[in-house]
């Protein structure tokens, strides 16, 4: 599907009418070097399992795996979020353990992991959409039952610190994973568009799969150039490179890595970047994504983070492609963990080539 018929049948579903978002001008910046290893992107394009798609009247269930929300941001922000969904046919269901007012975890672990695990078994929850990011996904890894999840395939979103749990469904489960919305996130048009028909064909009136692809010339940057594929896997730097040398390590092998931050100086995300090189992670990769890097204060040194991006990217001769709409930024392109994609850092292209759900 193309740019322009995507976004017409947005407009005629009522929903978004975003065209303007997709912008045609052509910027072009000083090519790197072409990528030598071809094959690489022939790796690991084995199909992953799909979660039923949403469909009117299912029931979402919204638990606090992480951290999670004040009073304040629970009636201002959930309940919003709550009544999104419902006017677009949807019924939420929310988790006991959604307010928290003196600690940075929603619940104790298992309390944590036993209603999200509550979900996943219900066979009356057809999807799961996780209430906020924060700190404590890594703290119930190895509380949720993953077999129970294969066994009863859900869609589940969530990013930041869900990034350890949609990147391990993906590797446990062989199981489709979203890094895209959560409750208590701004779940505005752009985010909607780039969500709602990858999971939700029934209202955006799709009878089949057709390729979903995102360019805007005026913003993505070129990195360093090529065009790759592999399967999608990644989120936020710091939450995989916590994730590294235990049994979660996230498996970068001929895949389209995305990755972003927040509050992170120039000198911290070089130190990731550097730890994954050292490690092999990012050399083994097909192509890269870079979302938005919100900067830290970096103690007064000149170095920024672009530049930190570039010095250590660049030189690893597979395509990247710069400033991507995701991450802790309002207007988020949502990103189904181990979908087959095609990375054209050259045009500032990039496209989902497989559906996210069972039609």
């Amino acid at each position: 599907m193309n740019r322009r018929t995507f976004a017409q049948s947005l407009g005629s579903a009522g929903l978004l009418g975003a065209a303007s978002m997709l912008a045609s001008s052509q910027t072009s910046l000083a090519a790197v070097q072409q990528n030598p290893s071809p094959n690489i992107s022939e790796k690991r394009l084995f199909p992953p399992a799909l979660p039923p798609a949403l469909k009117s009247g299912m029931k979402v269930g919204i638990p606090a795996p992480a951290s999670g929300v004040a009073k304040e941001d629970f009636e201002k922000k959930v309940k919003a979020f709550a009544t999104a969904l419902e006017s677009i046919g949807l019924v939420p269901v929310l988790a006991k353990s959604l307010v928290t007012t003196n600690s940075y975890l929603a619940a104790p672990d298992e309390v944590r992991a036993q209603e999200f695990m509550e979900f996943v078994k219900n066979p009356d929850i057809g999807a799961i959409i996780c209430v906020r990011g924060g700190y404590g996904v890594m703290r119930i890894l190895p509380m949720i039952d993953f077999a129970a999840l294969q066994q009863n395939p859900k869609l589940i979103s969530g990013f930041s610190d869900h990034t350890a749990l949609v990147n391990t469904i993906y590797q446990r489960c062989n199981l489709v994973a979203f890094h895209g919305p959560m409750a208590a996130a701004e779940f505005d048009d752009f985010t909607r568009q780039w969500f709602l028909p990858l999971v939700y064909p029934e209202l955006t009136k799709q009878a089949k799969y057709e390729a979903i692809s995102y360019t805007d010339a005026t913003k993505l940057t070129t990195i360093a150039p090529g065009k790759a594929r592999g399967r999608i896997v990644g989120g936020n730097l710091t939450m995989i490179t916590a994730l590294m040398g235990t049994p979660y390590d996230i498996n970068t092998e001929g895949a389209i890595l995305f990755l972003e931050d927040v509050g992170e100086a120039a000198y911290k995300i070089d130190r990731m970047l550097t730890q994954m090189w050292l490690a092999g992670k990012l050399q083994s990769c097909a192509g890269i994504v870079l979302g938005q890097f919100t900067e830290g204060k970096d103690a007064g040194y000149a170095t920024t983070v672009e530049e930190t991006l570039r010095s250590r990217l660049a030189p690893l001769k597979i395509p990247v492609l710069g400033n991507f709409p995701l991450g802790h930024v309002r207007e988020k392109f949502t990103m189904p963990i181990g979908v087959l994609a095609e990375l054209d850092a050259d045009n500032k292209k990039f496209t989902l080539l497989e559906p996210s759900v069972k039609y």
